[in-house]
């Protein structure tokens, strides 16, 4: 607990038992629950994670999304105040922690991101092909609704009621977008922070470390942010019919 907040940590994760255990030692002592989503990691990844403290959830359907939900379906038994989400491969810097949550303890946000745009970058953590994605795709929901991002980095803080009132769904590669995206539909109070960001420890990016991993990345971020515009363009009217013929169906 931190100034009277309970704090809970999310973790996804798929095959990184070099570096999930040190990712859980550094977070500050103060942060309640720390919940690994492990993505059915093939490797030690769900042990080293317990042996470290942290709590596992396990998702066979595979991507990022889905072992964020999973472990967010543990969090909704005694929800925190506030969900910090940061990566397994120890590229997020935990002594950010504090500065992170901030502007939610003091009311100020809903949502904090760490933005590694603004920040200090180390050298070959990000692809010339991800500099390009974050900015058209900040430029694009800057273009259609009017909100400034200028990442849509992993590592962030939000409330637990915020989150909730989200109604995240996206099972991959779309997580982070989908809840820029929303957050700035709704209206939501959003800060950013100068990201510290470091080059993977293990392994290389599930994302990143191949071609096709970054087209469908890039694929499906580009398709939420067009298919959310087209949706927003649609008359209150159909949209509500189009949604209740796919709850039926």
């Amino acid at each position: 607990m931190y100034k009277g907040k309970t704090i809970a940590v999310v973790i996804p994760a798929l095959n990184e038992e070099k570096s999930i255990g040190a990712v859980i030692r550094f977070l500050p002592s103060f942060v309640d629950t720390i919940v690994v989503g492990d993505n059915n990691s093939t490797d030690n990844t769900a042990q080293e994670a317990r042996k470290n403290g942290a709590i596992v959830m396990t998702e066979s359907r595979k991507g990022y999304g889905s072992a964020c939900l999973s472990a967010l379906a543990f969090l909704k038994q005694n929800p925190p105040a506030i969900v910090i989400f940061t990566d397994a491969d120890g590229s997020d810097d935990p002594a950010q922690t504090e500065e992170l949550i901030l502007p939610l303890l003091n009311g100020t946000s809903c949502l904090s991101i760490a933005s590694r745009s603004t920040g200090t970058t180390e050298k070959g953590a990000l692809t010339p092909t991800q500099r390009f994605g974050n900015w058209l795709a900040t430029s694009l929901i800057r273009l259609f609704w009017s909100a400034r991002f200028t990442d849509l980095g992993p590592y962030r803080a939000i409330t637990w009621q915020a989150l909730n009132d989200l109604q995240m769904s996206d099972p991959d590669f779309g997580w982070t977008v989908e809840m820029q995206i929303k957050a700035a539909r709704m209206g939501l109070r959003v800060s950013e922070i100068p990201a510290n960001y470091r080059k993977r420890q293990h392994g290389e990016s599930k994302v990143s470390g191949s071609l096709r991993g970054s087209i469908l990345a890039a694929g499906k971020i580009l398709w939420w942010i067009f298919r959310e515009k087209l949706r927003d363009l649609e008359p209150a009217e159909m949209y509500a019919t189009k949604t209740k013929n796919n709850i039926q169906s």
